[in-house]
């Protein structure tokens, strides 16, 4: 059994916010179920479990050993609001699918929304402060990304009905109005841009769909401390929480920001060649590719406002609304 004096909780910037854990009932029932799905494994507690509360997840790190007593690497049990619930369904499906590039989780409760992961290897992000990787890395990363890409376009049927939201270039007009509806922090300035941006919107999107380029998985948030390097040249891809199926390229959006962020505008040129490597197998010109990647990075700012409202019951964040203000006047520069 546990030990219930040596759990450790960290709130971070987000100390009034309102998730299950705060429910002895639930906080029982989902300690008890990664109990039991970590005996199902030979494993036990062993230690602290460290809680990480956010207004999108409760996140239990545990430290646990086999039968011989010998110590494990973590296990982390996630909790999901009711947005973005679908993820362990998906994260075991995808480790059907693709499981080359994914984690193979322990157990899902998809009705509630619980996972049960292990341990996966280095933070990327981790290995990039180290300095044991530079920008080459990133552009091997996305190269793998885009692989798993093509292999999960026969599936994406499946994760339609697994309850993956829709951000295909139709949907995304309507997402683009009820972000801008219902943002409190845009100013009026910043509203009639994005008024007069909406008949060019259309045409992207428009353009967008008929690339040719099937729909699949975006991640959606596809940044450093969401890819796991368990060793040189190799790449897994989690926390799906903010998923959507849609154009593929819009998953470029994300990296390609944090990628400039550390290295400059002029590597982008090479990120963009990586990723579409891949996809060049398919017959479409480069220069054809390249203009789709255009639009969708642009577009690709859309799926994420959807994304900051998957909070658990009577949660707030402000500043959310200010991130997605952001992703809003980005809609309106040059990508």
């Amino acid at each position: 059994m546990r030990d219930r004096t040596a759990t450790v909780v960290d709130r971070g910037n987000y100390q009034d916010t309102v998730t299950p854990w705060e429910q002895g009932e639930w906080r029982e029932a989902a300690l008890g179920w990664a109990e039991a799905g970590l005996t199902a494994h030979g494993l036990r507690p062993a230690g602290r479990w460290s809680v990480r509360l956010r207004p999108w997840s409760v996140l239990v790190r545990i430290e646990v050993r086999d039968g011989a007593g010998v110590r494990c690497d973590d296990i982390w049990f996630k909790a999901n609001p009711p947005g973005s619930a679908f993820e362990g369904a998906l994260t075991a499906a995808l480790a059907g699918w693709v499981p080359e590039h994914v984690l193979e989780p322990l157990a899902v409760d998809a009705g509630r929304g619980w996972s049960l992961l292990p341990h996966g290897g280095d933070l990327f992000r981790d290995v990039l402060e180290r300095g044991d990787s530079d920008v080459s890395a990133w552009e091997e990363a996305l190269r793998q990304y885009a692989r798993m890409q093509r292999a999960l376009i026969p599936y994406v049927a499946e994760m339609d009905r697994l309850g993956v939201p829709d951000a295909r270039a139709a949907a995304l007009p309507g997402i683009f109005d009820t972000a801008l509806s219902e943002n409190t922090a845009l100013e009026k300035a910043d509203r009639t841009r994005l008024h007069a941006l909406r008949p060019r919107l259309l045409d992207w999107c428009a353009e967008l769909a008929a690339t040719g380029v099937p729909d699949s998985l975006d991640h959606c948030d596809l940044h450093d401390g969401q890819l796991l390097r368990p060793a040189p040249g190799r790449f897994t891809f989690f926390d799906w929480g903010d998923a959507h199926v849609s154009h593929p390229f819009c998953s470029f959006t994300v990296p390609a920001r944090r990628v400039r962020e550390r290295y400059g505008p002029e590597v982008l040129p090479r990120l963009r060649d990586a990723y579409l490597e891949p996809w060049t197998e398919d017959g479409p010109a480069t220069s054809e590719l390249r203009r789709a990647l255009t639009l969708a990075t642009r577009l690709g700012a859309l799926a994420p406002t959807r994304a900051w409202t998957r909070l658990f019951p009577g949660a707030s964040l402000p500043a959310g609304q200010e991130a997605c203000a952001e992703w809003l006047r980005g809609l309106c520069s040059t990508p």
